[in-house]
Formats: C-alpha cells, structure tokens, sequence
C-alpha cells in the first residue's frame, strides 16, 4: 500500500501562500528570486525560508507586546517583512493619492497602526518612521546616485492604508532604494510623534529640464508635494508631470518655528518655503585625479 503524499501537499500549500504574497521584480538576489521553473525541493526551500521569517518577525513582535512600557507603546512599533507597493495599491480615481504610489510617501501597515493612532489620538499627519535593524536587515543594495542621495538608516512617511498583514509592509520603491531594501528584508516601522513641522526645504533636481519644459516648476511643485506628508533630510523623491517622472534630492530642511536644521520635518499642513537648488545635471563633477 502506497503512503500518503503528504510532500505533495506541503508543496501545494506553501504554492498557494506564495502565489497570495505581492509578486517582487526580478533579482539575482536570492532573497529576491523567485522562479515558478524552479525545481521542487529549491521552492520548498523558499517556502520553508519564508515561514521561518515570518515566524522569527511574529515572535519578535509577541515579545515586545509582552514586554512593552504601555499599551499605546506595545502597538505602536513592529519589526515588519518589507515589500514593494505596485499599482495594485492605487487607490480608486477620485481618491487624493490615486496615481500617486510610487511618487508620495504613503505605505501599506497593518491595522495595528490605526488603533495605535486611535488610543494615542495622534495629530494629522500621522507619520511612520521605518527603520534598517542593525544585525536583522539583510546587506544594503548598491543603488545608483539616480534614485538615492544618500544611504539612509531610517526615513519617515505616512500610511496609504492599514491593510497589510501583521507581518509585512509594502513601501514605494524610493523608500527601499533610499534604506538599500530589497524585498523581504525585515525592517522596523512605529508611529512617530516627535516629527517638527518644517518652514523650509532645499530641493535639487537631477534634470535641468524640470525648470525648463515646465512654465511655472514652483507651482507645480507646491502641488506635487502635497502627496508628501513629510520629508528626509538625503532622500530622493520623484515626481510626475505630463507623463514625466523628474527626481529631486532633499538638501536641506528647517523646522519651525526656529529654523533649526532638522533630518525630518512635516510637510502636510504646513506653510513651507521650497528653494530649487542648481540641477545636479549641470554641476561640474570632480575632476579624477
């Protein structure tokens, strides 16, 4: 008498969990790669790797529930396994960030997040801070200059939705380039209070086209950030006018109402003086010596 193929049905759920989970780009990284050609025993491999992950992240969290100063604390931070937003976040047409998901700051976040906003009665804009976890993050990606200004440790931004679940958040490209994430790589997201309201910001273009193809690049500008709940100090945010994609670095920013220096500061609800800085395009690079 034949046994039960009990392999088989491992191989059929763990083929389902997968086939759930946002689809990633393709990568030579093997935290990336995922191939459907694969041979059984290496998707096996994957799916038990992945299990271990989330298993690994949910027992972190349960902990830090356990062991949390309160309760607003004890759901205001979680270690989370990051993937990529695709345009199957967009919001429906009529809704503020429709077609705004690779050119804001907003990310998908578990619910736990609303009731941390709820119990804490946090001020508009709510804002995320998501973090690198020394020793638990995977290896910083290389990223071309093209879509990060600096290698970043943590940046902040604001939630598109409380759907993701208890163990992942989704994120524009510009926030994994900007923190050198690749898909799956664990990271650390809570709800950030502290961050000042900003008076002024610096903003470089990469193009000098923005201000030549553009009759009025200040007005456009103004209006494009507002997809923006707040800014990081080093980080390079895109936006898009007639059909297209212009990159800018954030140079500098200020808080109010001082005018000090700050790596963060709100955006939304703020009056704030933006300053085109001379297009990277047209800087003279460093001579090689």
């Amino acid at each position: 008498m034949k046994s039960f193929p009990w392999s088989l049905v491992l191989y059929i759920l763990t083929s389902f969990a997968l086939a759930r989970a946002s689809p990633r780009p393709p990568s030579t990284s093997a935290r990336m790669s995922y191939n459907t050609n694969n041979p059984l025993p290496q998707r096996l491999a994957s799916s038990q790797e992945l299990a271990m992950l989330e298993q690994d992240v949910e027992d972190y969290n349960a902990q830090w529930v356990a062991t949390a100063p309160d309760a607003i604390a004890a759901i205001s931070k979680r270690r989370l396994i990051c993937l990529p937003l695709d345009e199957r976040f967009d919001p429906p047409m009529g809704v503020f960030s429709h077609g705004h998901v690779q050119t804001g700051d907003k990310m998908s976040i578990p619910k736990s997040f609303w009731q941390a906003i709820q119990l804490s009665q946090a001020e508009v804009p709510w804002l995320m801070q998501v973090s690198r976890v020394e020793g638990v993050t995977g290896p910083r990606v290389e990223v071309s200059e093209t879509y990060a200004a600096a290698q970043l440790e943590k940046l902040v931004g604001g939630p598109l939705d409380f759907r993701a679940p208890s163990n992942y958040c989704f994120l524009p490209w510009w926030m994994m380039r900007a923190l050198g994430l690749q898909p799956r790589d664990v990271v650390e997201v809570k709800l950030a209070t502290t961050v000042p309201p900003g008076s002024a910001a610096q903003l470089r273009p990469h193009s000098s086209k923005f201000a030549k193809e553009i009759a009025n690049p200040q007005a456009v500008l103004e209006t494009e950030l507002k997809h923006y709940s707040a800014l990081t100090r080093g980080s390079t945010i895109a936006f898009d006018y007639n059909g297209q994609r212009y990159w800018f670095d954030v140079v500098d920013l200020r808080s109010a109402p001082r005018g000090e220096k700050v790596p963060m500061c709100k955006v939304q609800d703020c009056d704030i003086a933006t300053e085109f800085l001379p297009a990277k395009d047209s800087m003279k690079k460093p001579k090689k010596k």
